[in-house]
């Protein structure tokens, strides 16, 4: 694998490649600030199919945009998933009478964002489905319960399918069910001689150069098993075949062939491999499927369907097209006979799959020039931003509705503490995170906190002392700025947190006038460290609607649960901020249950300690930095005093009526 780049960043490289890509295609689009590329051209009388996820798995997903195939992309960061409001950038893109349908790999980033962007589309009124595509047989039966398989090239067959249907006038729920059909129907497993290398990280995982591994993730996840000295060819392609096919293995027979079954065989290069080579992999598994296992594809299929990057590795993808009419022969929509699913595979498409690049003109007028690079690129109006709602209360002071508010001085003291610690546990947190997922942790969350560090120096978010504010401010970072499956969960929680707060402010306020307005001092900040309390377990119990995780499963639950536990039951910040550290550091000794890290190798040894996890240290990073910045603050001049256990105005904590109203 080369370390060597043409680009030495990832700063600006996507948006790059995008007006790249849509440069080889004129007749599309790209909304260059949401990452989405779509056909302006695909008719609403058509079920508008989008798809997505991290870049670095070129042409996945933006080359299969065009006719018969996708109505539209959505690309994230480098194996990060797209955000929320990209997403849905993507379906307003490409409006459709009959619906929407979200078709994705199984991933966690992919599965939040992607899911939040359904219900809200769903909530507008507007029909939409989301199909979660997985067929990587690498994840045991038992191993995955939890997560399922992740996703590999199979699905670039599940999108040719549908796409050809969508487009000869099939219904919302017939092609739901029918790529369910299909999905059910596919094996897939990877092998690398070597992990990728994204441009600007200096930490990667890398193979020895007698080693083989069978099972690696496309986002550098460690495989499921190493194999040295590395096997021929030959011996390659038979394990692999045999981890496909063994319908005898209790872990990995997930699909039935019987004799006389069609298929489909799709390799996919992941970025690194000659031509050559794949030529000739292409000619192995077709042999060895006919001597071992009596298959002949009727459909072949190899190329750059899916990569990881620069990749030396490949995946192998069987698809039971017999199967899959027979799986969907009994859909309460709309079934679909094999000769039919043939069809829609063969159905001609102007992506990149059928050699777009000769695709330069958008008519076949004699004489037509090409269209112009700009007029492909879409410009959405500037955001109107978030309106605050403002109150005066009896003494003319203004103050937001349904608000806490702190020292101005102190509240940006603390902001920039918390981003100036991310910013410094960065390469710590890329490391651990490309030790054991897929090293976009670290950065994600630098990009967070550059991000609101920005907002602090340009458009001091803090300057009215506005918790609420700033909770919408990273609110908003989360969703526009944040992808992968970390900004995902954070954005859930961030969301639930502010509205909690606003929701408690209330409460406490009403509390507080009730009981004489009083309330300052110890009695003061009692209150407001419960709207804490309560609001930070608000949050988690929302946050559960859209993930299994709890402590113990080494996630960023390990900080966040136990960190709002103690503040419930101690009404204290700092007891809160021990019990977050601790949570953190008890990842070193537990084993992934949740997200890619699941995907690591049997290898480690059961009793050694891991690094921590990425996410749970993180969110400990943040959390203790807000301590080190209140801890470091000094009385102003005026009467206002820092309370000691969450930075409060002692004159807020007197008159509640001037924090909150309803």
């Amino acid at each position: 694998m080369s370390n060597r780049h043409l680009f030495s960043s990832l700063e600006g490289l996507v948006p790059k490649a995008l007006r790249g890509i849509v440069a080889s295609n004129p007749r599309l689009n790209l909304d260059e600030a949401n990452r989405v590329v779509f056909d302006p051209a695909s008719p609403r009388s058509t079920v508008s199919i989008i798809s997505g996820g991290g870049s670095g798995h070129e042409p996945a997903w933006a080359g299969y945009v065009g006719s018969n195939m996708l109505a539209a992309s959505v690309a994230g960061d480098v194996f990060a998933s797209p955000s929320t409001k990209q997403i849905l950038a993507a379906v307003d893109a490409v409006p459709s009478d009959k619906g929407t349908l979200l078709v994705i790999t199984n991933y966690t980033g992919d599965c939040l964002h992607f899911g939040l962007a359904a219900e809200k589309t769903k909530a507008k009124g507007r029909a939409c489905r989301m199909l979660i595509c997985g067929d990587d047989v690498s994840i045991g039966k038992k191993s995955g319960s939890l997560v399922g398989r992740r996703g590999l090239a199979g699905q670039i067959g599940v999108l040719k399918i549908l796409g050809a249907a969508a487009a000869q006038g099939a219904s919302l729920d017939a092609l739901y069910d029918l790529g369910t059909a299909v999905n059910s129907q596919i094996v897939s497993i990877a092998a690398t001689l070597d992990h990728c290398h994204v441009p600007g990280r200096t930490e990667h995982g890398a193979l020895d150069a007698d080693e083989i591994e069978i099972g690696t993730g496309p986002h550098n996840e460690p495989g499921y098993r190493k194999l040295s000295p590395a096997p021929t060819a030959q011996e390659l392609v038979r394990q692999v075949l045999k981890y496909c096919l063994d319908e005898t293995d209790p872990e990995r027979g997930y699909v039935h062939f019987q004799p006389g079954d069609e298929t489909a065989l799709l390799v996919s290069n992941f970025g690194g491999m000659s031509n050559l080579e794949l030529g000739g992999l292409v000619d192995e598994l077709l042999t060895q499927l006919h001597t071992d296992w009596h298959i002949e594809p009727v459909r072949v299929y190899a190329g750059c369907l899916e990569t990881s990057l620069n990749a030396p590795a490949f995946s192998v993808s069987v698809i039971n097209l017999s199967g899959v009419a027979a799986a969907n022969a009994n859909a309460s929509s709309s079934a679909y006979s094999l000769e039919q699913i043939k069809e829609f595979l063969d159905l001609r498409t102007d992506t990149a799959w059928e050699a777009v690049a000769g695709c330069q003109k958008t008519s076949s007028s004699p004489g037509e020039r090409r269209r112009p690079r700009a007029d492909q690129i879409v410009r959405p109006l500037p955001s109107e931003g978030k309106k605050v709602v403002l109150n005066d209360d009896d003494d003319g002071n203004t103050h937001d509705t349904r608000d806490l508010r702190v020292d101005p001085a102190l509240l940006e003291a603390m902001l920039r503490e918390a981003c100036a610690a991310l910013v410094r546990e960065e390469p710590d947190l890329t490391r651990w995170d490309t030790a054991m997922g897929d090293g976009d942790c670290g950065l994600t969350l630098k990009t967070g906190a550059d991000a609101l560090r920005d907002a602090v120096d340009r458009r001091r978010v803090a300057a009215r002392g506005s918790v609420v504010e700033v909770l919408a401010e990273v609110e908003d970072i989360l969703e526009s700025r944040m992808g992968g499956t970390l900004g995902g969960i954070l954005g859930i929680f961030f969301v639930a947190l502010r509205t909690a707060v606003e929701a408690n402010c209330s409460r406490t306020a009403a509390a507080a006038q009730g009981g004489g307005g009083g309330g300052g001092g110890r009695a003061g900040s009692s209150l407001l460290l419960s709207v804490w309390a309560k609001s930070l377990a608000t949050a988690l119990q929302h946050l559960a609607q859209y993930t299994p995780a709890k402590v113990g499963d080494r996630t960023v639950m390990d900080t966040l649960i136990p960190f709002a536990e103690a503040m419930r039951a101690t009404q204290s910040f700092d007891d809160a901020v021990a019990a977050a550290v601790r949570g953190a550091e008890a990842t070193k000794t537990m084993k992934p249950r949740l997200g890619r890290a699941t995907y690591v190798g049997t290898g480690v040894e059961s009793n050694k300690e891991l690094p921590p996890d990425p996410g749970a240290w993180g969110a400990m990073v943040v959390i203790r930095a807000l301590q080190t910045a209140m801890q470091g603050s000094a009385p102003s001049t005026r009467t206002t005093r820092v309370d000691s256990k969450f930075g409060l105005r002692e004159e807020d904590l007197g008159d509640l009526k001037g924090i909150a109203s309803v």
